[in-house]
């Protein structure tokens, strides 16, 4: 047997190796399988959490899109909220400048009419006060000094009469 020594074959090599690979996957069998099996448990528990994981992030994209969907309707309804306060407060100046025209129209009217009073008023104070004026020049015109000696003794006698 010389073939069993040959160098660098050296059998006896070989079989220690698959004695005591044999011994260790005896002994380390059950400690190996179990750790295997709790590794297995392990990735299935982290498939299972990804997975919930995965589900309520799925959730939340969708919650998202549906709150991204509602801000163009909430925009578009604030929109024409906007706008119908914007109409509603252009009715209510109209409004307001309407009645505050109305105003100014009759206080104008009212100056006016009173102006108008006035100015008659002071027409006729001035027409009164003329016509005085030209009486009493055409009286001074007219007169002559014995009308005026015959006034004096009328109104002298009227005086005596009344105190009388």
């Amino acid at each position: 047997m010389e073939w069993f020594n040959y160098p660098g074959l050296e059998i006896w090599k070989f079989l220690n190796l698959a004695i005591f690979t044999a011994a260790a996957i005896y002994l380390l069998r059950r400690p190996i399988s179990a750790a295997l099996a709790s590794r297995r448990d392990a990735i299935r528990q982290e498939l299972v959490t990804a997975q919930t994981e995965r589900e309520q992030a799925l959730a939340r994209v969708a919650e998202a899109e549906d709150l991204l969907s509602r801000v163009d309707e909430h925009a578009s309804a604030i929109h024409k909220q906007a706008q119908n306060e914007a109409k509603t407060e252009k009715e209510r100046l109209a409004a307001a400048t309407a009645s505050e025209i109305e105003k100014l129209k009759q206080q104008a009217h009212r100056e006016l009419e009173l102006a108008e009073k006035l100015a008659r008023k002071e027409l006729r104070q001035f027409l009164a006060q003329r016509s005085v004026e030209l009486a009493r020049e055409t009286v001074r015109g007219q007169m002559r000094p014995e009308d005026d000696t015959l006034l004096i003794k009328e109104n002298i006698g009227d005086l005596r009469r009344t105190t009388v």
